[in-house]
């Protein structure tokens, strides 16, 4: 019998031009630090050695980062083929879809009523998904959002799937302007009438959601609502309610829509968004236990409506699905700003660090757009699938027990999963590879009382939740320590690339929102770093390969990569003030040069080669050194705050903005948005005081330079500062020209007098500081 096609392909990508620049690059660091290396036997100097150890540390990276761009790769699926071995659509394995909002003051409800709606309507059968939608914030807002979007819901989705829609979340569709995501029928009378009349609905819908968030009573909490009477986001009960419900399991119907809303007590740690996937699994797993589930941010709506079957491609490929723990769909966004002024869009790290990762062991876990293997989130090893079903037992994840029994060990499964024994049924079942069918009578409204259970605060105590399996706990950026742990018991992962992008989603808005979001991700990545979950530690004691245990380090040393840096760029100042140098001299100085300039021009081929603009490629560059030298510098101190006890971090939600409305006159927020697009705006925060503390202590060099206010050089000539330490200065305070915008501006557009008064005294610190070191010399 012939052996069956392959559902997809990957192909790797040979970019000999970007081997041979990153080749070139590595030897000219190399070079120089050969060259500070044999000097420093000569003439041995505070800011000499500590720009060595920098420059090593910049060596270092650049390594990581070629090893993350040196093979990439891009997945190739071939829905036809996938389309022909399901021709019967029961056959079609099920998906449950998790979404996580936490705010709804951050994340408004009608983005999250929006993205469930584009997930209800995916082009896959309706009895084969069902999605979960969990509110950390315990909001009846929420709750009246999914109740009256799933009303939307029973109109909308008929008409998605009658006119082929590609954008499926209504916001999207009604604002798009492109032809190629409406419909191939969009020039017919009937399919005008009927989008007019859908769009006059979901303007409805949209008005009433916006109506009730603004008001401060919205509703009486009585009915459906009692649920969240006398409740606060972080003290309440478990609630769970079932709002749509596919009975009778048939494809016509709806899928299921069940909200949750864990229980949260003060005395109990809640672990942030790992513990709200954790419960959503638990609760899936009693009402529809499907073998696949897909968990997405409440802002990223559904941008290729057959995205489910792309991925499926991937993770039931005949060949080598039963390798493939998780798939994962890059981050895109609808809304960026035009010339990406806040570096926060990830165009060129998407097109070569993480398609790069992509050719390793997979990409790395993005914490969104992640289609996820049931068993292997319950910890399972992947050769242990066959092993089970082959043998008619179970191997027990972790302890690799052998049950050669009819009845599973419950006891075990209990110690492990927790004390529902309805859920232990449902975890034997997806250990064994068996899942629920739609005609096995098993509807979500009947294990509501078990769900509220599986939700509670207290069930996870003594199990392996959070710690072995599922979403591991102790860092607030939860995807990368899961994605490790998943990788090192020698799973792969894949990317999916298709054409129109699957998902895309809401972009910072601001510098605010950006900075938020950069010092969240860089204190958590931190902990990972230098946590159990380390990708060094997964290298030498599990099945993590080598080059992507390397690749993770270009994301876990975020952090410490922030303290070499800040570290560089008080190097110009305080040889300017100390008239000393930390540059070579002479033909040595050429090293340093060459290595800034093709550095430059070689990113800048980068960017032009995808289509990027020269002003985006400098704004890019411009904030890699502003987050790196303010957000994630903070986020490397909150984690060590952390990491040694004192305190713990707290999680920020990045506030997500719903775009203008889809019709209707002026709104005054929305001319407020427009009118800050691309503008600094700032507040009082440590990260500003950073920033504002760099560009002070730059000019305060230079104006020390240009009024001949430097001490005499110690020794001849060569031991003072020459125009590489002047150049480097002024460099840094173009990259925060807008820091220096702010000090003469007032309201958000100015920095904080608060924030001034700080910035101020450190940077008097500092030259008081470099002034002792003379006199001390």
């Amino acid at each position: 019998m012939a052996s069956p096609l392959p559902l997809y392909e990957k192909i790797y990508v040979k970019r000999r031009f970007q081997r041979v620049m990153d080749t070139l690059m590595l030897l000219l660091l190399l070079l120089l630090l050969t060259y500070r290396f044999f000097s420093l036997r000569d003439s041995f100097t505070v800011p000499w050695f500590l720009a060595f150890l920098c420059e090593s540390w910049f060596t270092f990276t650049w390594i990581v980062i070629l090893n993350c761009k040196w093979s990439p790769a891009y997945t190739i699926t071939h829905l036809h083929r996938f389309l022909q071995h399901y021709q019967q659509q029961d056959e079609l394995p099920a998906v449950d879809l998790f979404v996580a909002t936490a705010d709804p003051v951050l994340e408004p409800p009608i983005i999250t009523a929006n993205t469930v709606l584009s997930l209800l309507a995916l082009d896959y059968p309706s009895n084969k998904l069902a999605c979960y939608v969990s509110d950390d914030g315990c909001s009846p807002l929420t709750f009246y959002a999914l109740v009256e979007a799933s009303k939307f819901a029973k109109l909308w989705i008929p008409f998605c799937k009658k006119y082929n829609l590609q954008l499926r979340a209504p916001f999207r569709f009604f604002s798009t302007s492109d032809s190629n995501l409406i419909s191939t029928e969009q020039d017919s009378l009937e399919f005008k009438q009927e989008r007019s009349k859908m769009q006059d609905m979901y303007d409805n819908l949209s008005r009433k959601i916006e109506d009730v968030t603004a008001k401060a009573i919205p509703f009486p909490l009585d009915g459906e609502y009692a649920s969240f009477l006398n409740t606060d986001r972080r003290n309440h009960p478990s609630i769970v309610k079932v709002i749509l419900e596919n009975e009778e399991g048939v494809r016509e119907r709806l899928p299921h829509l069940i909200y949750v809303s864990r229980e949260k007590r003060p005395q109990h740690p809640h672990e942030y968004k790992a513990g709200a996937m954790n419960v959503l699994t638990r609760v899936s797993g009693l009402m529809s236990n499907a073998p696949f589930m897909l968990n997405v941010d409440c802002d990223m709506v559904v941008n290729n409506s057959k995205v489910v079957q792309h991925a499926m491609c991937i993770l039931m490929d005949p060949h080598k699905g039963k390798e493939i723990a998780y798939v994962q769909c890059f981050q895109q966004f609808y809304d960026g700003i035009k010339d990406d002024p806040f570096g926060n869009q990830w165009v060129s790290a998407f097109e070569y660090i993480i398609r790069g990762m992509a050719g390793l062991q997979g990409p790395f876990y993005a914490g969104t757009n992640t289609f996820h293997r049931r068993s292997a989130m319950y910890g399972l090893y992947p050769h242990e699938i066959e092993t089970g079903r082959n043998k008619g037992c179970i191997i027990l994840p972790y302890h690799l027990i052998l049950v050669h029994a009819e009845k599973l060990a419950e006891s075990v499964l209990i110690k492990q999963f927790g004390s529902s024994n309805e859920f232990v049924k449902s975890v034997a079942s997806a250990l064994e590879g068996n899942s629920y069918s739609p005609n096995d009578d098993r509807s979500p409204s009947n294990f509501i009382k078990e769900a509220t259970k599986v939700s509670d605060c207290k069930y996870e105590h003594d199990t392996s939740w959070g710690s072995e399996m599922g979403w591991l706990y102790g860092s607030i950026s939860e995807d990368v320590p899961t994605g490790i742990n998943i990788l090192k018991k020698g799973w792969r992962a894949e990317s999916c690339t298709p054409e129109p992008t699957p998902f895309t989603g809401c972009a910072p808005g601001g510098l605010l929102s950006t900075i938020v979001q950069q010092k969240r991700w860089a204190s958590g990545l931190t902990v990972v770093f230098f946590g159990k979950n380390s990708p060094l530690l997964g290298c030498l004691f599990g099945k993590l390969q080598f080059r992507a245990g390397l690749a993770y380090c270009w994301l876990t040393n975020w952090g410490l990569r922030s303290v070499y840096l800040v570290c560089y760029a008080a190097l110009p100042p305080y040889c300017l003030i100390t008239n000393t140098n930390f540059l070579p001299k002479g033909e040595g100085l050429m090293i340093p040069v060459a290595v800034f300039v093709i550095y430059y021009l070689y990113s800048l081929i980068e960017y032009v080669t995808i289509g990027v603009s020269l002003r985006e490629w400098w704004n890019n560059q411009r904030m890699t050194i502003i987050t790196t030298s303010t957000a994630w510098f903070i986020g490397f101190l909150s984690a060590m705050v952390k990491l040694l006890g004192i305190s713990d971090t707290v999680f920020e939600i990045t506030q997500k903005e719903h775009p203008s409305k889809t019709s209707g006159g002026n709104n005054n927020n929305d001319e407020e948005k427009e009118e800050d697009a691309g503008r600094f705006t700032f507040e009082d925060s440590a990260v500003f005081v950073t920033g504002t503390t760099i560009l002070i202590v730059q000019v305060t060099a230079l104006l020390i330079k240009f009024m001949g206010l430097q001490p005499p050089a110690a020794g001849d000539d060569e031991s003072g500062n020459g125009a590489g330490e002047l150049v480097c200065s002024m460099l840094l305070v173009l990259c925060f020209w807008p820091y220096l915008k702010g000090l003469f501006q007032r309201g958000k557009y100015g920095i904080p007098f608060s924030t001034l008064c700080k910035s101020a005294l450190l940077s008097f610190a500092f030259v008081q500081f470099s002034r002792y070191t003379i006199n001390a010399a």
